[in-house]
């Protein structure tokens, strides 16, 4: 369902939530957080994806993103088509304790939506903001806490699922276009 959010720049910078229906906790498990951070490579690679920042959280990932000579709304798409596939690909597949619980639930929010899809795990929404320059590093800040919030880290460094080592002058897990 539609809520007002929406892209009219397809080519500015944007922070984007990307969030699990019912907010279940996905992310717990390193299989769903590392299809997230595949698909984020395939979209730079082979979309022309930008990452400025990131953090993938147990069930909802913040990014800065752009896409200078794409539709920023075609790579975000396609990358949650892609991850919702391949997450209840892992979930049917793997050792998973909540298998049946999680299926379950993607297939109530799949029937409550008016597309033909067996399974729905992201919520319809990405909340796009525009970011201006004033509030580009008030983003970036706030996606890089989200841990430290949560009570995982103390410090935002810390957290292995987060850009926040690239703005520390360290490697991080996915190659980020940094801000400054």
């Amino acid at each position: 369902m539609p809520t007002g959010y929406r892209i009219s720049d397809q080519h500015a910078l944007h922070f984007v939530t990307f969030t699990i229906v019912e907010w279940i906790d996905v992310f717990t498990r390193r299989i769903y957080r590392d299809i997230v951070l595949d698909s984020l490579r395939y979209c730079q690679a082979n979309k022309g994806l930008y990452v400025h920042a990131w953090v993938i959280m147990s069930n909802h990932v913040h990014a800065i993103l752009s896409t200078p000579e794409t539709e920023l709304s075609d790579v975000i798409r396609d990358f949650k088509g892609h991850t919702s596939k391949a997450i209840v690909k892992a979930v049917q597949q793997e050792n998973e304790s909540r298998r049946e619980w999680m299926l379950a639930r993607f297939i109530v929010n799949a029937i409550s939506t008016a597309r033909n899809d067996q399974f729905k795990v992201w919520t319809h929404d990405n909340h796009p903001l525009q970011l201006q320059s004033f509030t580009i590093k008030q983003r970036a800040d706030y996606i890089h806490q989200n841990p430290v919030r949560a009570g995982w880290v103390d410090q935002p460094r810390d957290y292995l699922y987060s850009s926040a080592r690239d703005y520390q002058d360290e490697p991080g897990l996915l190659k980020i276009d940094r801000l400054w």
